[in-house]
């Protein structure tokens, strides 16, 4: 069953490195697929968890009349053609008075294809805080605060992402994740989907439709509006084992990368998610260890022969190292 594509390894490092791989195909297709244009059928914010030298985050107080003098962390919905880089800029600075530079990706929580929050932890590099006399449209002042001083607050939704930024300024637990610029008409998420223990460990591959004897990629599947991004890889199972799928659970333990090119409005406002998942079986039996048959012949499996490679992988899910993804 193993795939004879040699590269695919090469790619599965990249991938647990962070770095991108073009969307050309999608798998597991629902019925309409439409892409998403930023402030038609889709919202990304971003927010922005920045501490002082002594511990302190940075806040902002709100001017928006459903909120007005309630106090939030930077925040903001990213503006057509930005990058999501750009758009974290752009919000700090108006918010706080604040220049930044964002450290790593701290968080993503999504409602769905139609609503995602990137969170990310950094660190201020110039300007000069936010004063009353400065109020504007975008908020009313900022100021730096102990988490111990009484604070009215917006929502309580932001303590996790301080907690988060607190945690990861402590002892990061995955590598610095950043936004890989690159197109995507839609909201996706590709797999490195794995079966197996420490002994053996094989990857889900998708056959290319051009030549499906030598050349393989990864799974892409298509969020569906109205359920989890997370939702896509149990589809993706009902589609190529359809005979096991009753006895078949995905589990997405995580982000290894996040791409994203918003240039072109209406045509690259789409993200994919590169995700580390592995594929479970329900009850107990020896049978469980076997091996998943495929029913479609467009799939296969690749087992994992670099034993470097096979501890990597094995280490990153122990150690539970990924950016966190948080279904709303």
């Amino acid at each position: 069953m193993d795939s004879v594509d040699e590269d695919v390894e090469e790619k599965v490092e990249k991938m647990l490195n962070g770095e991108g791989l073009e969307v050309l195909d999608i798998d597991a297709v629902p019925d309409h697929v439409q892409a998403v244009t930023l402030k038609k059928n889709i919202c990304y914010i971003v927010s922005a968890v920045i501490f002082n030298s002594e511990g302190q985050v940075l806040m902002v107080q709100e001017a928006k009349r459903e909120c007005y003098g309630l106090w939030y962390l930077p925040a903001g919905r990213m503006e057509a053609g930005e990058s999501i880089h750009e758009a974290l800029r752009r919000e700090v600075k108006e918010e706080t008075g604040f220049e930044c530079e964002p450290i790593t990706m701290l968080l993503v929580q999504e409602q769905g294809r139609q609503w995602i929050r990137f969170a990310f932890l950094a660190k201020v590099t110039g300007g000069r805080l936010k004063t009353p006399s400065e109020a504007d449209l975008e908020s009313l002042q900022a100021r730096w605060w102990d988490r111990e001083a009484p604070l009215p607050l917006r929502s309580q939704d932001i303590l996790c992402l301080i907690d988060a930024g607190l945690r990861y300024r402590q002892k990061p637990w995955f590598p610095v994740s950043h936004p890989v610029n690159l197109p995507c008409s839609v909201v996706c998420q590709r797999q490195l989907l794995i079966f197996g223990c420490e002994e053996r460990i094989w990857l889900l591959l998708a056959k290319h439709a051009t030549d499906p004897e030598t050349r393989t990629r990864f799974p892409v599947t298509v969020s569906q509006k109205g359920y989890s991004v997370k939702c896509a890889g149990q589809r993706l199972v009902r589609e190529c084992m359809r005979s096991r799928d009753h006895e078949l659970h995905v589990n997405v333990h995580g982000i290894l990368g996040v791409q994203h090119d918003g240039r072109v409005l209406g045509r690259s406002d789409g993200i994919c998610f590169n995700t580390l998942a592995t594929l479970e079986r329900s009850g107990e039996g020896a049978e469980l260890s076997s091996l998943p048959l495929l029913d479609s012949k467009g799939y296969t499996w690749h087992e994992v022969t670099d034993q470097s490679l096979k501890g990597k992988i094995l280490r990153r899910i122990k150690d539970r190292s990924f950016l966190p993804m948080h279904s709303l």
